[in-house]
């Protein structure tokens, strides 16, 4: 657990009262006083020292406020090819006029009767414990039981940080049993102005139940995010993410999954594609808990300039948890000398019944590879770029919705300087 530090920038918002969550949010700020800003030597933060980032850029939180969108800029935000709902935020509050629903409950999350931090737990996480106590806008989503609802829903949140440097919506999504929901997540930027944006969604997947999470992170050069995702997996049941970091100041994505049912099923994966100075630190948790389950976790990276990433993977295999089958591997390419990635892939297994692998890999282009290629008649450039773009595509397939996932190739293709 992290010490507390001399300077702690929101100590103004944590003395403001709201009308909501009374219990969830006093929780929440005493787990935050109590773990405190993570300290430079904290080891969850290690390579990622978020509080020295924060201290220098702000001076002072002011939280975001809502502001009018218009239905031509959520038209215009939409990626091509996309058909399905879209539930529209602004700084993080619902837009229900601007927003659709179908097969879905969704209302704003302020005033609802919602046990927040049952599954998201502010004692494990500072952040996670700051957005507990003062978190404003958000969601709670909900499938029925049995709904399936083909078609994906786009979270489309704009950032207009010209209305306050702090955003911290609050997320609750849960599906009923034998229910079936695809999420697409993307922010999009009005301002380029600095902001910290503090998220925490809590999800939980009924019995049978098949949820799919996509998330883009395309934001300002300037922009300081922390993102917390869990969520607990019941018998039956799969949950997938994808992940795609592209942008950014400093960005930390916590994505932790419990497998709490059997022949459940969680999948991770991850390819953050790194230049300038972004710092993108990925740590991910599975925590196997029962017999017969599954997890698959997959995280690659590109960096390039003087970016830096972290990969700190862990899989956590209980006593009880026979049968179990767990994979997780890292793997990036370096371009650059100054270039940096920090991994740490990690197992703890209590059960002898299992079958679990885990491995990272660091290294520059193939030479011989990119040699072959020319070789046969295809110029350098394009030849570096097929490389990395297979090294980048065995991530990107695992995206199901075929529109999505050829908006997200475009986006790979962009960055790494090539169009097939």
């Amino acid at each position: 657990m992290s010490t507390l530090v001399s300077q702690n920038p929101f100590d103004s918002i944590l003395t403001v009262s709201f009308e909501d969550y009374h219990q969830a949010r006093e929780s929440g700020a005493s787990s935050f006083r109590k773990q405190g800003l993570p300290a430079a030597k904290a080891e969850e933060y290690k390579f990622t020292n978020l509080t020295k980032k924060l201290n220098q850029t702000f001076g002072e939180f002011t939280q975001a406020t809502e502001f009018k969108i218009l239905l031509s800029q959520v038209n215009q935000a939409k990626f091509q090819g996309f058909e399905g709902n879209v539930l529209v935020f602004a700084n993080g509050f619902y837009q229900e006029a601007l927003s659709s629903a179908e097969g879905l409950e969704v209302q704003a999350i302020t005033g609802l009767d919602v046990d927040l931090g049952s599954v998201a737990k502010a004692d494990k996480d500072p952040f996670c414990a700051l957005n507990q106590a003062t978190f404003q806008g958000g969601a709670y989503i909900k499938i029925a039981k049995n709904a399936q609802v083909k078609s994906p829903t786009l979270l489309l949140n704009f950032i207009d940080a010209t209305k306050g440097n702090l955003i911290q919506p609050r997320f609750w999504i849960e599906a009923g049993d034998f229910a079936e929901a695809t999420f697409i997540e993307q922010q999009i930027v009005l301002a380029e102005e600095m902001y910290f944006y503090n998220e925490v969604k809590e999800i939980k997947g009924g019995k049978n139940s098949h949820l799919n999470f996509y998330r883009i992170q395309n934001e300002g050069k300037s922009s300081i995010s922390a993102s917390t995702i869990e969520t607990d997996i019941h018998q039956d049941s799969t949950f997938t993410s994808v992940n795609l970091s592209l942008s950014g100041d400093m960005v930390r994505n916590n994505l932790n999954l419990n497998l709490l049912g059997s022949n459940s099923e969680g999948n991770m994966y991850g390819l953050y594609l790194t230049n300038g100075t972004t710092h993108v630190d990925n740590h991910t948790n599975v925590d196997h808990t029962v017999p017969h389950a599954e997890s698959n976790e997959l995280y690659k990276g590109i960096l390039t300039d003087k970016s830096r990433g972290v990969f700190n993977g862990k899989i956590f295999v209980r006593q009880d948890a026979q049968k179990t089958n767990a994979f997780q591997q890292n793997n990036n390419i370096l371009l650059s000398e100054d270039a940096i990635i920090n991994t740490k892939p990690q197992l703890e297994i209590w059960a002898d019944d299992v079958k679990c692998s885990h491995g990272c890999t660091t290294g520059q282009l193939d030479e011989e590879a990119l040699f072959y290629l020319q070789a046969r008649g295809i110029g350098k450039e394009k030849a570096r770029g097929l490389l990395l773009y297979a090294f980048a595509g065995e991530v990107l397939e695992n995206i199901k919705d075929e529109a999505f996932r050829e908006y997200c190739i475009e986006l790979v293709q962009q960055r790494l300087g090539t169009n097939f």
